[in-house]
């Protein structure tokens, strides 16, 4: 018999998958559109930009709404701006409402996100163990569509019939969410309403929330360059076909996914504090041996190891923060909020430089963005955890 908590907890992954699948489809077109479109690179970084503020405004718009409405009527009404806007590129139409179509994506993107997280956070038994299930299937979605792109492209479909492949799917996700057994009371410890009605922001005193907020900056800097531009960087780079470099990027999600399960079980036996630093570190390395190759074999194997430590970093940081953020959806918009500023920044310098330097002098930049990452998450791990500071 399924429960109402693990009802809730299903339609959760599936809109996960869901979420990963349409980002994941929006780099996979993003060379047909940059094509049949005409624009620059630096354009095309600045639609993955708007799309990154839009993530970042839902992180705003959530919560005001939520409050009035309820989470489960704010997700769906928001989310329903992806389809809408995916509808809209199609045509397509000018570039000024290109910029508005990604911009409003990002918001219907970004509330998914905070939705998700909150529920399983809130409901969870306040592991990264639940979170890091949740974004494996954000991992698995991301996987399939890339190679649903190239499957399609290959029977002849464009990229206009992905799209539309793509709205019916996240469609079936709003009818799910719509239909989520939610309750009206959210559950609060009595503890934790101690801890509300002492202070009601805690993690603003909080060393480890800010630490955890600059990681997540980074890594969604790196996350969303990877998701927007890596098909066509590989592309490129001219040692690999189109099919290769696109169906690349599909394999590394199922590296993801393996690697998300990893740390879903090494965070039962490994302090999450040096789990977040090892895949940081890991990640960098592999990021450096990727665009420092012109050998496709290396290529495919660091494609494979970002995948793999790049997993965990997002639901350890999360779930790091999860204590402080139990039950707050303000505090829980405000860490995807940093996080979201990473993921507006990156693409858009990766753009700037790729139409001065080339796409492989662009995608250069993210070790910068991967070694900040490292940084903080070493600072991370030297501070102790209950630390706090006055702001």
């Amino acid at each position: 018999m399924i429960t109402q908590k693990k009802s809730m907890f299903y339609r959760c992954y599936y809109g996960f998958l869901i979420n990963g699948m349409v980002v994941l489809f929006i780099g996979s077109i993003l060379p047909y559109l940059i094509r049949d479109t005409g624009i620059s690179y630096g354009i095309a970084g600045g639609l993955l930009s708007a799309m990154a503020i839009g993530n970042l405004c839902a992180s705003l718009l959530y919560p005001i709404l939520s409050k009035k409405l309820g989470r489960k009527r704010t997700v769906v009404m928001l989310a329903a701006l992806f389809p809408i806007c995916l509808a809209a590129i199609t045509l397509p139409p000018p570039t000024s409402i290109l910029y508005l179509c990604f911009f409003l994506m990002g918001i219907g993107r970004g509330s998914v996100s905070i939705f998700n997280n909150s529920i399983i956070n809130d409901y969870g038994d306040g592991t990264p163990a639940a979170l890091n299930i949740l974004h494996t299937f954000f991992a698995f979605g991301a996987f399939l569509a890339p190679f649903l792109t190239s499957s399609m492209t290959a029977l002849s479909f464009s990229w206009k019939h992905i799209l539309y492949f793509v709205i019916l799917l996240y469609f079936s996700s709003l009818i799910s969410f719509a239909t989520m057994p939610l309750k009206k009371e959210e559950p609060i410890l009595k503890k934790e309403k101690i801890i509300a009605t002492n202070n009601a922001r805690p993690y603003l005193k909080s060393f480890q929330f800010y630490c955890m907020g600059l990681v997540l900056f980074f890594y969604m800097g790196v996350e969303n360059c990877v998701n927007g531009w890596f098909v066509t960087y590989l592309q490129n780079i001219g040692i690999m076909s189109d099919s290769y470099a696109t169906n690349l990027v599909s394999v590394t999600w199922i590296v993801i996914m393996v690697g998300r399960l990893t740390c879903a079980w090494l965070s039962e036996k490994v302090p999450k504090k040096l789990l977040l630093l090892i895949n940081c570190i890991g990640s960098t390395l592999s990021l450096f041996l990727l665009i420092s190759s012109q050998n496709i074999i290396l290529i495919t194997i660091a494609m494979a190891f970002i995948g793999f430590f790049l997993a965990g970093i997002y639901p350890t940081s999360i779930a790091s923060a999860g204590t402080l953020l139990k039950g707050s959806t303000s505090g829980m918009s405000l860490l995807m909020a940093m996080s979201a500023l990473g993921g507006i920044i990156a693409p858009q310098i990766v753009g700037w430089i790729a139409d001065f330097a080339g796409i492989s002098g662009g995608i250069s930049f993210l070790v910068i963005d991967a070694v900040l990452m490292v940084g903080f998450s070493i600072l991370n791990y030297w501070r102790i955890s209950s630390e706090s500071f006055s702001v």
